[in-house]
């Protein structure tokens, strides 16, 4: 009896091993993820019940509001200036090529017209406008990639199991009821991908909630598996901190450049999958009144320069205003932001890490024979490139095509500058043979 049991235990081994291998993506999967990896630039919009209270998206269980009253909430949301034409042409003059929209947040509120709860933005506010729907339309119109976010976690639901977060919310049962919740999750990614048209990535959220208990299963398999047989080339991320499970296609890093841990919530591996980095424009994700923090143009910038030459894409927040406006001082940062994409996107969009890799003073992007140099922070008139192996066939500056001196050395290139550079990212390319 032993025996067999151990043989049994064995074989679920093997099948699960089997299982976790079998992911095999599609040629629209890698086409798109190529497509995606060249956008290098999206916008992340948190937006939800939680910009009325004004106080962050975490507020309901940071606060521990009871979820029958936070409820209330949606019966005064009416963002009479939500204008999805005015988001999406600002959101592209920046030069971004990509939106990431919050679905559902951990708060609960359906952000879109769902038939699977009455707690949405369509049913349960005087608005009735499926703000989705709208941002939808005009994201094709205007030639902008649409993502989604969508949460593993639900404050609201009284059959969300409880996790480490959301336990002061008055839901009565902590164990709730995980195949209904799994089913309303997956009816509801299936009202995603078959009512709003091509959906370039599922972002999702929350799995770090069960990080006290390992032992907790997602389901994760099947989720992904819904996701690409609905849309082959739509893309799987989720921002669990970990190394990318089997099934996913893009890995992210959360207010961290890969290969760095600033946040604390970056530290796994760099994997082979797309990367992409997401950062907020101030402290928070979703509006905050009292957040003025806002980062400089230049600091975001650079920010966005430090990504892409680690070969990631930056997705850059902004937490729409309750009465559905884009904050002021956001709405500013994208156009200083728009206004150096439009001289040196060239340098950024379709371009992988260059190899030279990032060093304190910036580093490099490429594409193809042209190698762009991302100066950002030097305080002298000379830099060293160890650039073995290679042979430089020319060098300028970027901007305006003056001509770089350089010398060559049997270590690599010395870049000879007419002065300290000051600008954001003084740019050199070179052409290499």
């Amino acid at each position: 009896m032993r025996i067999r049991l151990l043989l049994l235990l064995l074989m679920c081994g093997l099948m699960f091993s089997v299982k976790a291998q079998t992911y095999q993506p599609t040629a629209e999967n890698l086409k798109a993820r190529q497509e995606f990896r060249d956008k290098k630039f999206g916008i992340f919009l948190h937006w939800g019940l939680y910009a009325m209270l004004a106080t962050g998206e975490w507020t309901m269980t940071n606060k521990n509001l009871n979820y029958k009253e936070y409820a209330k909430l949606a019966g005064g949301f009416f963002p009479s200036k939500f204008d999805a034409a005015r988001w999406v042409s600002a959101i592209k003059a920046s030069g971004a090529k990509y939106i990431t929209f919050t679905t559902r947040h951990h708060e609960g509120f359906s952000m879109f017209d769902t038939q699977y709860s009455d707690y949405n933005i369509v049913d349960a506010t005087p608005f009735k406008r499926d703000v989705l729907k709208e941002l939808a339309d005009e994201c094709r119109k205007q030639g902008i990639g649409l993502h989604l976010y969508y949460s593993h976690i639900d404050w609201y639901r009284e059959d969300a199991v409880w996790g480490r977060t959301g336990r002061g919310t008055g839901r009565p049962n902590p164990k709730g009821n995980w195949r209904s919740y799994y089913t309303f999750m997956n009816n509801q990614l299936t009202e995603l991908l078959t009512h709003y048209g091509p959906i370039g990535a599922i972002w999702f959220d929350g799995v770090w909630d069960q990080d006290q208990n390992p032992g907790f299963d997602w389901e994760l398999d099947e989720q992904y598996a819904l996701i690409h047989r609905l849309q082959p080339s739509c893309l799987v991320a989720n921002n669990h901190h970990l190394t990318p499970f089997p099934g996913e296609d893009i890995q992210i890093f959360e207010r961290d450049l890969p290969g760095e841990n600033k946040a604390g919530l970056s530290g796994q591996d760099i994997s082979s999958l797309p990367l992409e980095t997401c950062q907020t424009m101030n402290g928070m994700w979703g509006y905050k009144i009292t957040d003025r923090n806002y980062k400089s143009a230049k600091d975001l910038i650079q920010y966005l320069v430090g990504a892409a030459v680690k070969d990631a894409n930056l997705l850059l927040n902004i937490g729409p205003q309750p009465d559905g406006e884009l904050p002021e001082v956001a709405l500013q940062r994208l156009a200083e932001i728009g206004e150096w994409m439009k001289v040196y996107g060239e340098t950024i969009y379709g371009t992988r890490g260059g190899c030279v890799g990032p060093h304190p003073w910036g580093g490099t992007t490429q594409k193809g024979n042209k190698l762009y140099v991302h100066i950002l922070n030097l305080q002298d008139k000379a830099l060293f490139l160890p650039l073995t192996g290679k042979k430089v066939k020319k060098a300028f500056y970027f901007v305006n095509g003056t001509p770089v001196k350089y010398e060559k050395n049997r270590v690599g290139y010395t870049l000879l500058l007419d002065k300290i550079p000051t600008d954001i990212d003084t740019v050199i390319a070179l052409e290499l043979e």
